[in-house]
């Protein structure tokens, strides 16, 4: 199987590439306890992250897992861009954004995300 965190370059940036997609509860967890020691080994305010959700299965353990995650990374993470979100119960991506005082910023397809991700706006 494929790593589920990887960096990837994009416009010449590296991006922290967290693949959620059809990903079963368990899996999800081990992935997010990966992201936590992954992003605390980089300077704050500069890791650039894309998140796909696309069927992946949230419950409430997930995402109070993914809470705390959230907001742990926050001081290491510049910005964060998201794709397949519909596969997440709204509750949950909006106490995401509650809890962890971030906004993550959904978009149709990874190109957009990663270009939205990697430009200076």
């Amino acid at each position: 199987m494929m790593e589920r965190v990887q960096f990837i370059k994009h416009n010449q940036q590296p991006v922290m590439s967290i693949d959620f997609s059809q990903a079963p509860k368990e899996e999800i967890l081990a992935v997010l306890d990966d992201v936590q020691r992954q992003v605390s080994r980089h300077a704050p305010n500069s890791v650039l992250v894309f998140a796909d959700f696309s069927g992946a299965h949230v419950d409430k353990a997930v995402a109070t897992r993914m809470k705390e995650v959230l907001v742990f990374d926050r001081p290491y993470v510049k910005r964060s861009a998201w794709v397949g979100t519909e596969s997440l119960p709204k509750v949950f991506y909006e106490n995401f954004k509650n809890f962890s005082q971030r906004d993550f910023p959904t978009f149709k397809t990874r190109q957009e995300a990663l270009d939205w991700l990697t430009s200076n706006k």
